[in-house]
């Protein structure tokens, strides 16, 4: 996106839910036509810690909320929306996201994730290795992927 666009970042959390396998978990998107997979992300309520909105988004968008932290990026990482997209999207007020994300380690069974608990956000989920994951993600927001990726490598006990 052009660097004369003024308009600010929506304020954002996200989440790399790992199991006991060192896999991540994915979800592909509801509201598109071609496959989206995306870890489950959303902004933050007003006087909500980043923490808080993290749980909250958690359980809203997988239904579970059988996980305890075990990592955190300490800067946020933003990313442009696609014009198109950005003008759709949340009335067209933000450019794109500002995220802080955090790891999560998933102390549950396959059976507590449900996607159908909230208002569905996800069609389908899948456990991936993390090497994966940026190659599923919509292109626009690899960068951000490959950066979350690399802050938590060390997470990973590298059994891909």
């Amino acid at each position: 996106m052009a660097a004369e666009d003024k308009r600010p970042y929506r304020k954002c959390v996200g989440v790399m839910l790992v199991n006991r396998d060192d896999k991540v978990f994915v979800g592909d998107r509801i509201d598109t036509e071609e496959e989206n997979w995306q870890m489950p992300q959303g902004g933050v309520d007003k006087g909500e810690t980043l923490k808080a909105a993290a749980s909250r988004e958690l359980l809203e968008e997988t239904g579970t909320d059988k996980a305890e932290f075990i990592g955190e990026v300490p800067h946020w990482i933003h990313y442009d929306l696609p014009i198109d997209i950005s003008k759709r999207v949340w009335g067209g007020r933000y450019r794109g996201q500002k995220q802080r994300w955090f790891a999560m380690r998933f102390l549950g069974e396959d059976a507590d994730i449900r996607l159908d608990l909230h208002i569905p956000e996800f069609s389908a989920w899948r456990w991936v290795s993390v090497a994966a994951v940026c190659d599923m993600i919509i292109p626009f927001k690899r960068p951000v992927y490959a950066e979350v990726v690399e802050a938590f490598s060390p997470l990973f006990s590298r059994r891909d």
